[in-house]
């Protein structure tokens, strides 16, 4: 694949970042376009996380997909309180249907995607989408998501302590991504107890065991279903927070990645 960047122009949508946002496309060289494209939101908490952190996952499902994916350099904070990194991610899927014939893309095909605080912007991005009445993505996949506000479901219990993620971890995230902690409450965080999920797209759920957000993963899901949305969740035993990107060590990362990209090609097809 080659890969090229872009600085998306500053204000792109009425709350996006004055100053743009750098996006990294990667696109396949083999096949013949125009491509699909997945527009992919990195980790981190909305505090930390780069580009350059999570590039395997983003290079792995162009490879394993054959669209283009473009990796999207939302704002972090604290700098940049909620709804900011939201609010670029929502600009990053835009942009891309836009201007999807410009770098080989085809917009009629666009999916989100995203890992941990990203897999919460795949689906935020959707529910934006539709409320703003553009256009929904042709899929979501959303790998062990955040999904609600509470830090005390079973998995946030059992697994409180665990690594790489844990609930300090979280809690630092939160006070410093919210403006006041009852953003937590508000429906681009908590997608399962405030969110109206009806008329989304299909989705995918990757979950890991060993992690505070299994719960929440397959409570998005139960709430997707009961609400009329298809949806497939995956869960990876023996598997922590963040083993997706892992896929050149951990044959499970290279199972979970596999399913991921099956599921966007058959909703590109």
């Amino acid at each position: 694949m080659t890969t090229t960047q872009r600085l998306i122009p500053g204000a792109y949508t009425p709350q996006s970042a004055p100053d743009g946002i750098l996006v990294r496309l990667y696109t396949p060289t083999s096949g013949t376009g125009p491509f699909p494209v997945i527009v992919y939101y990195h980790g981190g908490g909305w505090v930390i996380g780069l580009l350059d952190v999570y590039e395997p996952s983003a290079k792995a499902l162009a490879e394993k997909t054959g669209a283009i994916v473009v990796n999207v350099d939302y704002r972090l904070s604290p700098e940049a309180k909620f709804p900011a990194a939201h609010e670029d991610a929502y600009a990053a899927y835009k942009w891309a249907r836009d201007n999807a014939a410009s770098f080989g893309g085809n917009p009629a095909k666009v999916a989100t995607a995203g890992e941990s605080a990203g897999g919460n912007m795949a689906v935020a991005v959707a529910l934006l989408a539709k409320e703003r009445t553009l256009t929904l993505p042709t899929h979501i996949l959303s790998v062990y998501p955040v999904a609600n506000n509470d830090l005390n479901t079973a998995s946030y219990n059992q697994y409180a302590n665990a690594q790489p993620l844990n609930r300090p971890n979280v809690q630092y995230f939160t006070a410093n991504y919210f403006r006041t902690m009852a953003d937590g409450d508000d429906r681009l965080i908590s997608l399962t107890d405030v969110a109206d999920l009806r008329g989304l797209p299909a989705t995918t759920i990757v979950a890991a065991e060993i992690d505070p957000l299994q719960t929440e993963g397959k409570q998005l899901s139960d709430k997707l279903t009961q609400v009329g949305v298809a949806n497939q969740y995956m869960l990876y035993t023996g598997t922590t927070h963040e083993f997706f990107g892992t896929h050149d060590v951990v044959p499970k990362a290279t199972e979970a990645l596999d399913f991921a990209a099956s599921r966007l090609k058959a909703a590109f097809q």
